[in-house]
């Protein structure tokens, strides 16, 4: 099995002009440049602005304030939890110094 999946490895790297083991691969070297295909089209033109969403920040908050007050809920029970089997009690420590 681990023998089959070097061989694909070997071959996928190979078929991209990529170096394998045996060093540099001979014939022409295709040179790799960056594209942002998420700015400009493939002529190079920039794309529009894209659209807004109405509400982002709205939702943004529908989310995050109901499971930030669950997690909330869950470490104050587990807590409670903790002191009650005395595994871990905070002392009450009075620095009236």
């Amino acid at each position: 099995m681990a023998a089959l999946a070097g061989r694909l490895l070997a071959a996928a790297a190979g078929s991209r002009g990529r170096a394998g083991p045996g060093g540099a691969r001979s014939g022409s070297a295709v040179t790799v440049v960056p594209a942002r295909s998420e700015t400009v089209t493939r002529s190079g033109a920039i794309l529009p602005k894209p659209a807004k969403m109405p509400f982002g920040l709205l939702r943004v908050f529908t989310v995050v304030i109901p499971f930030l007050y669950v997690g909330t809920q869950i470490s104050k029970n587990f807590a409670a939890l903790l002191e009650e089997h005395d595994i871990f009690v905070p002392e009450d420590d009075d620095d009236d110094d």
